[in-house]
């Protein structure tokens, strides 16, 4: 099922493996998909520092400006790219969900090992709100801290494989 971050919280469930070509062999059910501002320096330096630290390899990646990621987004009721993180785990299977904001930044830190999951344990003490606010504080004002990209950096060879 997956949670629409624009709704009241209906829940529905949609397959998402034909929009992407080899969906399913390219994220496994239980790695999570990050989809992220390609353009965002925040966002950017967040992947890098996720991926040095995903050693068991759980995190797969993709910019939302690209148009399979558009198309994806679509069919979870989002129309347009989001300036937010989100997180989509289960992915084509019944339980599929679709995470956005703080709780998407606390699956990725379970994603990762110690002690990055007690972290995120801890962080998610934090009442949902407070977290929100935290997390749109920070995102309004990460163009002018972190800078904006023209275009979504290349990534390296080595980290190629961790991205659709």
């Amino acid at each position: 099922m997956v949670t629409n971050p624009e709704s009241t919280g209906k829940l529905y469930h949609k397959r998402v493996a034909s929009l992407i070509p080899n969906l399913e062999a390219r994220v496994q059910t239980d790695q999570l998909l990050v989809v992220f501002d390609g353009h965002c320096g925040l966002c950017n330096r967040t992947v890098r520092w996720l991926l040095r630290r995903d050693r068991r390899d759980k995190l797969r990646f993709a910019p939302s400006t690209d148009p399979a990621i558009a198309e994806l987004l679509s069919n979870h009721g989002i129309s347009v790219a989001p300036d937010t993180i989100l997180v989509l785990r289960n992915i084509n299977t019944p339980i599929e969900e679709l995470l956005v904001r703080s709780n998407a930044i606390l699956v990725c830190l379970r994603a990762l090992p110690q002690p990055w999951r007690v972290l995120a344990a801890i962080a998610r003490l934090i009442p949902r709100p407070f977290r929100e606010a935290m997390y749109r504080l920070v995102a309004q004002h990460r163009y002018q801290i972190w800078g904006r990209y023209e275009s979504c950096p290349f990534p390296t060879a080595d980290e190629r494989r961790h991205f659709l």
